[in-house]
């Protein structure tokens, strides 16, 4: 069978379950558009995504991680991992589950059935029922355009991708010691040049990529407890709009650690949207101040109230990092990219070392998702650093992954020790940097 399913469809998907390899099981132009063919291919196959297509071009579907099960006719399946998609747009879109409880319902007339909010194939026939509110929330004009006439209904088996590979591609040590002297190691790094009494780091990266949640992430290492002092969470537009710098301090009475990091407003696609690329220029110089307002359809003016005119070294920016989205990295739009790559050019001129921020590696692989020490043994995640590293032009030893705290409320030793191991690094790059300027004032 050929599944209609495109390559760039099937890309997007994947951004939504993370390290996975999906294998067509039906396909309705095929089989039929009848509930026993359906449950005759497609019952006690495990975890399952469901998709169907209309006239109108609008693909969208929904993913149970249980089985489907026509003896239980009639009967809701509870699944906390289920959720609806559209996959219309450049970037997909995912709508969970608001109650596990009805997540799936079983019944023999009909195709997938998602709480009573969506049902492919309804009896027997190649029409659809949308519900939004029952059990899933979701625009129906955004999810299929309203319209509910099938030309394909395809479902595929998901299985793990689960490609470990033995030797690690990165040597790390997952020891409490370890953790201990990373920490410190931040803590007793000072700039090797006596004027900056703080290493600056800018960190730049689409929306929703974890900026300001690495912040947060790192400043709770060194609070000792899971802390939330940057606004961050998931939004369609940047939550960040200012130019933040944040200082990290030894313990909640501690004096201020060596370096800072810049917080700047997410990047988007849209020219006029979002961070905008001459305004980096400013940050890199060190002309913006710390709580400056962006606006995205004006760069910041050397005239403008509170530019800096006169800029000292230790204002500046001594490490570029991007943060990316590891989910996201195959979807990453051709203008983003073209966007950050005008970064790294800017960047570039100035001679600010640049490294790369995976986030996100547990969602991205299920296998890093039951155990974070897997990061590094994970085919998956290399790929990802490898296509990140084609992207932008930068050295696989420049990218790092991480996972930032997001829903614990407990510390972990092996997220601690990958953001340590995270930060320790940028504080290198920004030593190469310091190591430059000496250079240059001897030469001159």
């Amino acid at each position: 069978m050929n599944h209609k399913l495109t390559q760039e469809q099937e890309k997007q998907l994947c951004s939504l379950l993370g390290n996975v390899k999906l294998s067509l099981l039906f396909k309705a132009s095929i089989y039929g558009y009848t509930g026993a063919a359906f449950h005759q291919k497609c019952d006690h196959q495990g975890p399952t995504v469901s998709v169907g297509y209309n006239s109108t071009g609008f693909v969208f579907g929904g993913y149970t991680s249980k089985d489907h099960d026509v003896a239980k006719q009639g009967q809701y399946i509870q699944d906390d991992k289920a959720f609806l998609f559209s996959l219309t747009g450049r970037n997909p879109v995912r709508y969970p589950v608001t109650n596990a409880q009805y997540a799936v319902k079983m019944h023999n007339t009909t195709g997938p059935y998602f709480g009573e909010a969506l049902l492919l194939m309804n009896a027997n026939t190649a029409t659809v029922i949308s519900i939004p509110g029952k059990y899933y929330n979701f625009n129906a004009a955004e999810m299929h355009g309203n319209n509910l006439n099938l030309t394909e209904c395809e479902v595929y088996k998901v299985e793990e991708g689960g490609n470990i590979i033995e030797k690690p591609w990165r040597t790390i040590l997952w020891k409490a010691e370890r953790r201990k002297e990373l920490m410190d190691s931040v803590k007793l790094y000072r700039p090797m040049i006596s004027s900056v009494g703080q290493a600056r780091v800018l960190l730049i990266g689409p929306v929703g990529a974890g900026k300001s949640s690495f912040f947060n992430s790192v400043n709770s290492i060194f609070r000792g407890h899971v802390t939330s002092q940057a606004i961050s969470g998931s939004s369609g537009t940047s939550l960040t709009t200012q130019f933040r710098t944040y200082s990290v301090k030894a313990g909640r009475d501690g004096k201020p650690l060596a370096f800072i990091l810049c917080d700047t407003m997410g990047m988007e696609e849209a020219t006029g949207a979002g961070l905008d690329v001459d305004d980096i220029s400013s940050i890199l110089k060190g002309h913006v101040p710390d709580r400056y307002q962006f606006n995205p359809s004006v760069p910041l003016q050397a005239d403008a109230h509170g530019f800096r005119q006169s800029v000292k070294l230790h204002e500046r920016i001594h490490c570029v990092v991007y943060v990316m989205d590891t989910c996201k990295v195959s979807i990453m739009s051709t203008k983003l990219e073209e966007k950050l790559v005008a970064i790294r050019r800017r960047v570039n001129l100035l001679g600010i070392p640049q490294l790369v921020l995976l986030t996100k590696v547990d969602e991205a692989c299920p296998c890093v998702a039951n155990n974070l020490r897997n990061v590094y043994n994970s085919q998956y995640i290399k790929t990802k650093a490898q296509e990140v590293s084609g992207r932008l032009g930068l050295p696989m030893s420049c990218i790092v992954p991480v996972k930032n705290y997001s829903e614990e409320l407990e510390l972990d030793m092996s997220c601690d020790i990958l953001l340590l191991s995270a930060l320790i690094q940028m504080l290198r790059f920004a030593d190469n940097y310091f190591d430059d300027v000496n250079d240059q004032e001897k030469h001159d």
